[in-house]
């Protein structure tokens, strides 16, 4: 079998991060950072697994009419009494865990207004890269000085290091150079895998440092000057314009000191004149249970890198650091030496080898030989556990520990002159995100990272405060307080921790710089605020394929269990975007189109006519919509309006079809245009009765009829079936239109095929006037280059040959012409062409497959807009173009063109939708009213408050959401329908989030659900339970979900007699955690908990199933249980036991004050206990298949109520994986493998098939089949995914006693839970649909297998080989070579009969001209390729 493995879902979370200067928006000469939006502060660059994203740090000016909307709408929703007073903490509702830190201020302390700034992310790039990303450093290198902007240094899981910088002329990133030690004799152990790689660079950038297995270094020098690089092209014969000197291996205990051995941590230390490095090693490995042996086995090395003579001194040496010793930071160069962070302690060790410890637990003098300081009564208290926690300094003295839970403490280095004396550690400060890593800011700002969560960035800011005489202890330890987030104002801000007072000034909490006298006025304060959070749900532990309901519409949704601690939750996946219909409107019609349009009412008085006074800063609700339909013909349309009773009563009827339709005159009027046997262009008044009318005629003969046509006040273009276009102006003194001369455009006879108009307010359509020009071209584009500050009109049209030109209104001035588009370049310039000529042709031009079928140019965003350029072909292929600023042309412009426009476009999507059109001879009535009509119509929605969204939306039979959003990127959404006849917004019903839809299901008015978050690629809902959950599962039957929460619960060990065999002894020594767990009853949308079951307080649940049992309380038989396999842990000196639990859901008589209909509990039928831990259950043919230790049970549910075994069977070592189909049962062990076996009931037996004689650990093991064929799929703990075939004729496998391992393929990492699901090709109808695997990975990525047939897989196959070596790939790394398992029982790799769908997705973002090349090389078109795509990749 073949099979294509397609990532739908990136991974989640970030795993590492760097902040540096990377793109050129982030210089401070850059032009347009510097206008009113804001200024690019710096790049985060972050990455998980093999996703890489690249992030601005914008500040802008804070909307302040939202502000006050959302405070009053806070105000409105906390119900009186539960405010929050001052001084206490208000956690965020969106339970992330984060403080909410309160709104911006924005009033100084003498009444002057500030300017109140936000600081967001902005997402700029993202790539899925084909390796395994472990680390990431900003360099800068010898041509940084030349664009003052750093460099990325990525290395990857393979031992290999790329060099990446910012290319502006493609928009993205570009590979510099990639370093590979892949080869070196390190990598040749056979435990290298087990190795986690560490990347490291000196401050100054003069070299990069890579651990290797086998306690080695990879050194990377870098050129700091262009004197180095002069010295080293004149030592060799050829000129280098490389940035770095070659790379070598440094072996730590041959060539720098022995006793270097089991590497912990290294870094680069500041201030040296050679880069300097302290590695913390461990020379004799230890653990808890020979610590009377080996204690305090650690060791810190500081030694200088000198790369011209080779020579590595040692110059400082410490030996006995404690055990537990996990990570080093240095100090800055104003106190020098190291930060250690151990389980229990933090170590300071300066660069005389003097030590400075501060306990922050019971446990050091136990662990330890080390001798500990003096403690307060207050310390002595402390029990904090470090492991898991990340820390950063914030200023020389100050340094944040985050703890695994994200609680921040403050520990301060306490001076005493120039040395350090002693740690000291004040209360918790705040609580963030779980942390992964802990990124500093020079700026002041400091980014935590989180792999099971969102990630943050904090602002932290030093205020000098004044100390009051009766302040609180002064010895206590460092001042740092909690801000509102973003504040700039700090002398009215309230600190929410520490002790209040009543008078303005802000409390004091604790002391910097180790005052002790009160005689001390001020001191420094640490204040911290939230800025912003980049989203993430983090690791899928379970998921299930449940039922939710839009509205009236029942959807499949999946529904995950994600995140860890108090980031625990569900998320439910959606495929399409989630919609609900709020009424249906089939009185409207609107099967060829609805506009939903405000218009300002006149208001008459004393027989005047007055317009109603509009609000400049709240815009109107709309007022009247104008639908139409093709029947009867030739068309009918509507004009209807909303009477009191929120209905519709439809005022006007026109015959003819309406082709479009907008308000006009500032709103005080309707631009209305039809087809009633001619064009009409009319003028209508907000009541529909007409006030001018012009028809559409050459002479006296009729014009061809309208096909599309685009209106912005106060243009209107109309282009005809004919490809000829119509241009009229409104005048607004006289309430009226006319046609506009359209000579600067060339020929009156030149032919288009599609154009719109773009209204910019972004600020970014920058025109650049030609010197050269005729004089009275200047004053045209003058008013242009105005006009292009504020709000500029532009208007785009693509001719038949395939150039799209811009030209500038009123004055039409051509500003842009590229003959691209129509081949879908990745980056769109100016060409600086005159007008392209595209006259008439005889016999009349047939539409081609790469014409342009659409065009728009409009705003993608959030919060901050940016127009896009969207281009659908006539061959279904959707490019969406992303306008970046353009640097202005060096040379003159040509005297052909008097103006520029200083933009260009940057593909960042493209997608293959198979569109088949109808045979151009039929002209019928009928097969117009079949025709679909495809339209890319822009629109701005406000689904909740404070929250705008603009995107567009594609109509036809492939409908489709084009949305952007800060920190996802353009994302492209399926409606859910299976064609769209017609769109538009309507706020007719007050409502700004409503849409007009006319649909299969005929006209309806519908919203998005709510809540729902469209960052990720896939629409989601969030579900915090601020506890994580290890097990999910579905009840089809009541529409629940049964899940396991999991808690830590403190562990006690007890005798035969019931005493506790230990217990702590002191107050700052605590109990020892397990795990255990309780069962918990949910509804659908994971919001309310109906019921539950506590499980033991050692006793954990392993996992949960749905399985129907036999039963004497159905008609049918059978019914769906929930089975429950837990495991009892008894301590390390007894065996762990196990239980099965069976449980039926009831449904109960509702509480009546509890306003539901219908509730539910839980009814433990049976408990059975086992010897083993019950690690894995499954349902079979009406049995329950369990796994006991290493046995498997097969058992029938007797009279609901106990479990009654039928077979067993003695399999591997420890079951991970049971999956049934039918009577076919697949095992996977931990040791074993995977096992094939039939289950038989007369008599009653299991009986192997076929088993894997190769050992491996299985994580997951599932029946995959389609068309007759049969395959089984595993995957390892290293994320190997293996296809394995049962066929007892083929020779090798024993008479089918052996499986054959007929694919391997690497996937980066493990899924622990996966769902099968049936898939129903368009092609063909199988009575037996096909299997498709949905897997959720550990680091939360969705991917999925899916059945390829043969003929499509042999195209696919050779696609793939063409893109690995023809296409240039991110970071120049191998896709080949990333999904390559090493095996030895083979002699070549088993790489044959899994797609890459990563790898295979690039060939959608090829140029057209590309995709022939490449598809002409392996014999087939590119149109058959993009069909196999287009029918492989979705979802589910």
């Amino acid at each position: 079998m073949q099979a294509l493995r397609q990532e739908i879902l990136p991974p989640s979370g970030i795993e590492f991060a760097t902040c540096l200067k990377f793109t050129p928006s982030t210089l401070s000469d850059y032009g347009p950072s510097t206008s009113q939006s804001g200024r690019t502060l710096f790049n985060v660059v972050v990455a998980r697994s093999n996703l890489l994203r690249i992030f601005e740090v914008r500040e802008e000016p804070a909307p302040i009419s939202t502000q006050k909307e959302d405070e009053k709408d806070r105000r409105a929703s906390v119900r009186r009494g539960t405010e929050a007073v001052e001084g206490e903490v208000e956690m965020d509702v969106s339970g992330e865990g984060f403080v909410n830190m309160g709104t911006v201020k924005s009033t100084g302390q003498n009444g002057f207004t500030h300017l109140a700034t936000v600081t967001k992310f902005y997402l700029v790039r993202e790539h899925r890269l084909h390796g395994t990303v472990t680390g990431l450093e900003a360099v800068r290198t010898v041509h940084s000085l030349e664009d003052k902007l750093d460099r990325l240094l990525v290395s990857f899981k393979d031992a290999k290091l790329a060099l990446l910088e910012w290319s502006d002329a493609i928009h993205d990133v570009l590979t510099v150079s990639i370093h590979t030690y892949e080869r070196a004799p390190q990598l040749m152990a056979l435990d290298s895998s087990l190795f986690r790689a560490e990347l490291r660079v000196d401050p100054l950038s003069r070299c990069a440092a890579l651990s290797l297995p086998k306690d080695a270094l990879a050194i990377l020098p870098f050129y700091q000057s262009q004197a180095e690089l002069d010295l080293m092209e004149q030592e060799s014969s050829q000129a280098r314009d490389v940035p770095y000197s070659p790379s070598f291996v440094l072996d730590l205990a041959n060539d720098v000191d022995k006793r270097i051995r089991n590497v912990i941590d290294f870094a680069f230390l500041p201030g040296f004149n050679n880069p300097t490095t302290a590695v913390l090693c461990q020379y004799q490995q230890t653990w808890t249970g020979r610590l009377k042996e080996y204690k305090d086995t650690v060791g810190l090395y500081i030694f200088t890198l000198d790369l011209v003579t080779n020579n590595y001194p040692v110059i400082a040496a410490v030996d006995g650091l404690p055990y537990d010793c996990f990570s080093l930071t240095p100090c800055s160069t104003a106190t020098g030496g190291v930060v250690i962070l151990a389980g229990n302690t933090i170590i300071f060790v300066d660069q005389s080898s003097r030590r400075v410890i501060l306990p922050v637990n019971g446990w050091p003098p136990r662990t330890s030989d080390l001798p500990m300081p003096s403690l307060t009564p207050q310390e002595q208290l402390r029990d904090i556990q470090l492991e898991g926690a990340r820390f950063t300094f914030v200023d020389d003295k100050t340094l944040f520990v985050i703890l695994k839970d994200g609680t921040v403490y403050p520990v301060e280095l306490i001076l005493d002159g120039k040395t350090v004396s002693r740690l000291a550690m004040s209360d918790a400060l705040a609580r963030t995100t779980v942390p992964a890593l802990v990124k500093r800011v020079d700026d002041g700002y400091v980014f935590v990272g989180s792999v099971v969560g969102p990630s943050v960035l904090l602002r932290t800011i030093h205020v000098e405060e004044e100390i009051q005489e009766d302040d609180v202890d002064m010895s206590a330890a460092p001042a740092t307080v909690v801000a509102p987030a973003d504040s700039m104002d700090l002398d009215d801000d309230e600190d929410l921790y520490g002790p209040s007072n009543s008078s303005e000034k802000p409390a004091t909490n604790g002391v910097a710089n180790g005052a002790i006298e009160p005689a001390k006025k001020t001191r420094t304060v640490v204040r911290l605020s939230l800025c912003d959070a980049i989203p993430a749900y983090g690791p899928i532990c379970d998921m299930a394929f449940g039922v939710a309901r839009n509205g009236d519409r029942v959807v499949p949704e999946l529904i995950a269990a994600t995140g860890s601690g108090e980031l625990g939750s569900f998320h439910m996946f959606q495929r399409d975007m989630p919609m609900r219909s709020k009424r249906k409107l089939h009185a409207i019609g609107g099967g060829r189109g609805m506009w939903s349009l405000a218009v300002r009412q006149p208001v008459k008085i004393s027989g005047g006519t007055f317009e109603r006074p509009a609000n400049p800063y709240h815009a109107e609700n709309d007022s009247i919509i104008i639908s139409t339909d093709a029947n009867p013909s030739p068309g009918l349309s509507r004009i209807a309006t909303r009477s009191a009773h929120s209905d519709i009563t439809i005022t006007t009827r026109i015959p003819g079809t309406t082709l479009g339709a907008a308000s006009f005159f500032q709103g005080t009027a309707i631009l209305h245009i039809l087809f009633n046997v001619t064009n009409v262009i009319r003028v209508l008044e907000p009541d529909g009765s007409e006030r001018q009318v012009i028809k559409d005629l050459d002479g006296n003969n009729p014009r061809p009829k309208i096909k599309s046509c685009s209106i912005c006040d106060p243009f209107v273009l109309i282009i005809r079936e004919d490809d000829s276009i119509g241009l009229f102006i409104g005048e607004i003194e006289r309430g009226k239109i006319r046609r506009k001369d359209m000579s600067p455009m060339g020929d009156k006879s030149s032919r288009y095929l599609t154009g719109c108009f773009y209204t910019d307010t972004s600020g970014l359509f920058q025109t650049f006037l030609n010197e050269q020009a005729p004089a009275e071209t200047v004053t045209s584009t003058l008013q242009g280059a105005m006009n292009a500050g504020s709000r500029s009109q532009w208007l785009v049209l693509a001719r038949p040959q395939g150039v799209v030109e811009i030209w500038t209104l009123p004055k039409l001035t051509l500003v842009f012409s590229t003959p691209s588009l129509a081949t879908l370049d990745t980056v769109l310039t100016d060409t600086l062409d005159p007008p392209a000529a595209s006259l008439p042709q005889d016999p009349p031009r047939k539409p081609q497959e790469l014409d342009i079928d659409q065009i728009a140019l409009a705003p993608l965003g959030e919060s901050r807009p940016r127009p896009h350029l969207i281009v659908l072909l006539r061959s279904g292929q959707l490019a969406i173009y992303d306008t970046v600023a353009a640097a202005r042309p060096a040379e003159p412009l040509p005297s052909a063109r008097s103006s520029t426009l200083l933009v260009k476009f940057v593909k960042v999507l493209s997608k293959a939708f198979d569109i088949t059109y109808p045979e151009e001879e039929q002209k019928s009535v009928l097969a117009e009213q079949k025709r679909i009509s495809r339209l890319l119509l822009p629109f701005v929605t406000s689904p909740a408050p404070g929250q705008t969204f603009s995107g567009v939306f594609f109509t036809g039979d492939r409908p489709s959401w084009i949305l952007s959003t800060d920190k996802g990127g353009v994302k492209l959404f399926p409606s859910g329908h299976s064609v769209v006849h017609a769109f538009t917004t309507s706020s007719l019903w007050e409502s700004r989030g409503d849409f007009l839809l006319y649909s299969d299901e005929g006209p309806a008015l519908v919203e998005w659900m709510p809540d729902i978050q469209l960052d990720g690629h896939l629409p989601a809902r969030s579900a915090p339970r601020s506890r994580p959950y290890s097990n999910v599962v579905f009840d089809a039957s009541t529409s629940l979900i049964v899940a396991a929460s999991s808690f830590q619960n403190r562990f006690a060990s007890y005798d035969e007699d019931g005493n506790i065999v230990w217990e702590p002894d002191s107050a700052n020594i605590s109990f020892p955690y397990s795990e255990c767990s309780t069962l918990e009853l949910l509804s659908s949308d994971g919001g309310i908990a109906m019921d539950g079951y506590e499980f033991a307080p050692n006793e954990f649940v392993n996992c949960i199933a749905s399985v129907p049992l036999e039963t004497t309380s159905t008609e049918s038989g059978m019914k769906d249980f929930v089975a429950v396999g837990t495991t009892i842990n008894r301590g390390e000196d007894l065996a762990v036991k196990g239980a099965v639990y069976i449980f039926e859901i009831v449904e109960v008589v509702p509480d009546p004050s509890a306003n539901v209909k219908r509730w539910w509990r839980l009814k433990l039928l049976c408990r059975d206990d086992a010897k083993g831990p019950v690690s894995f259950l499954c349902g079979m043919n009406g049995y329950l298949v369990s796994s006991m230790g290493q046995k498997i049970f097969v058992r029938a549910f007797d009279l609901d109520e106990r479990l009654v075994g039928v077979a067993f069977l003695d399999v591997g070592v420890y079951v991970t994986s049971l999956r049934a189909v039918k009577n076919l049962l697949v095992i996977g062990d931990a040791v074993k493998s995977v096992w094939f076996v039939a289950f038989q009931e007369d008599p009653y037996k299991l009986v192997i098939l076929g088993k894997d004689p190769q050992l491996c650990c299985i994580t997951r093991a599932d029946l995959f089949f389609a068309d007759g064929h049969l395959s089984i799929v595993t995957c390892d703990e290293e994320g190997i995914v293996r296809l394995y075939a049962y066929d007892p004729r083929d020779p090798e496998s024993k008479s089918g006693q052996h499986l054959l391992r007929r694919t391997e393929f690497h996937g980066q990492t493990e899924y622990r839970t996966s769902q099968l699901v049936a898939r129903r090709p368009k092609t063909g109808d199988p009575e037996i649909p096909q299997a498709r695997l949905v897997c959720g990975s550990v680091d939360g990525s969705l991917s999925t297998l899916t059945y390829v047939d043969d003929a499509a897989f042999k195209r696919l196959h050779l696609l793939q080989g063409q893109l690995i070596r023809t296409v240039q790939h991110v970071a120049a790394l191998n896709p080949k070579a990333f999904r390559m398992v090493r095996n030895e029982y083979v002699s070549r790799p088993l790489s044959k009969g899994i797609l890459d769908g990563n790898l295979l997705a690039t060939f959608e973002d090829l140029p057209i001209g590309r995709q022939n090349e490449v598809t002409r090389q392996i014999g087939t078109d590119r149109a058959t390729v993009l069909k196999d795509w287009a029918s492989l990749v979705g979802a589910w």
